[in-house]
């Protein structure tokens, strides 16, 4: 498995689209330190940003370099290999080194403007815990995709779809929700609709730890009540541990099935 993994991780690496992904980044992190003096207001910007963006390129790159990579999974599979080791280095590697790319490219301009001298360091640190979390979330969902859907064109349909639900969708008809049934005790459906979430989840895991109440929103203020700050903190890494566990366990469940 670390061999499969090291391949994938030094081919993806090897990809223009990771030098891509890791400058965009590195330009992004420059910039809102030129344009906030405040490191706490650049931290904010940058998680509107990642817990949007960074789904969407693990949950693309994912069924990329599934459908990309068919040939050489199936040369591997005649191999007296088993398939969870295959397709476990291949997910780990893309997963490494998306969250590689994510780290080093807003390490490096944080780590110059004098990161380690700042009070932010370990929001900046949550932040990028988070940033992780999502890549290693949203390529184990983009397997599942992808194994479940030999067509190239449903599979990349089917990614989309369940980037813009999360992210878009999710929360519009959560509102509505909210909306249409206010006169009804609905804190607990607001907990269990967040932990369904893991972008949800993520953004008011870093509100929690900055403690902006204005920013939190009534999920995040529900959140914030039922566990507080620090229980909160605990409970919120240990769903998004499940959500990327869970995934990963239906991948080897689903390639105990598949024919290929």
């Amino acid at each position: 498995m670390f061999k499969i993994l090291k391949y994938s991780f030094f081919d993806l690496m090897r990809s223009r689209w990771s030098y891509v992904y890791f400058a965009f980044y590195l330009a992004l992190g420059f910039v809102l330190l030129f344009l906030n003096n405040d490191v706490n207001k650049a931290i904010i910007t940058l998680m509107n940003i990642i817990i949007v963006l960074t789904p969407l390129i693990g949950t693309i790159f994912g069924v990329m370099y599934y459908y990309n990579s068919k040939e050489f999974t199936e040369l591997l599979l005649a191999q007296p290999m088993k398939r969870s080791t295959i397709f476990m280095g291949q997910y780990l590697g893309i997963a490494i080194s998306l969250t590689l790319s994510l780290v080093l490219g807003l390490g490096i301009p944080f780590l110059l403007y004098g990161l380690l001298k700042s009070t932010a360091i370990f929001d900046f640190s949550l932040l990028l815990v988070v940033g992780s979390f999502l890549n290693f979330i949203f390529v184990a969902l983009a397997f599942n995709i992808a194994l479940s859907n030999e067509n190239k064109i449903k599979g990349f349909g089917y990614a989309i779809l369940l980037w813009l639900f999360l992210a878009v969708i999710y929360d519009g008809v959560f509102l509505i929700s909210l909306v249409m049934f206010n006169e009804y005790p609905l804190d607990k459906l607001a907990l269990t609709a967040t932990m369904f979430n893991p972008i949800d989840l993520s953004r008011i895991l870093i509100l929690l730890k900055l403690d902006i109440s204005a920013l939190l929103g009534y999920t995040g203020a529900v959140f914030k009540r039922f566990f507080g700050t620090n229980l909160g903190l605990i409970t919120s890494l240990f769903i998004l541990f499940l959500w990327v566990v869970l995934p990963v366990w239906r991948i080897n469940r689903k390639l105990r099935k598949k024919d290929f």
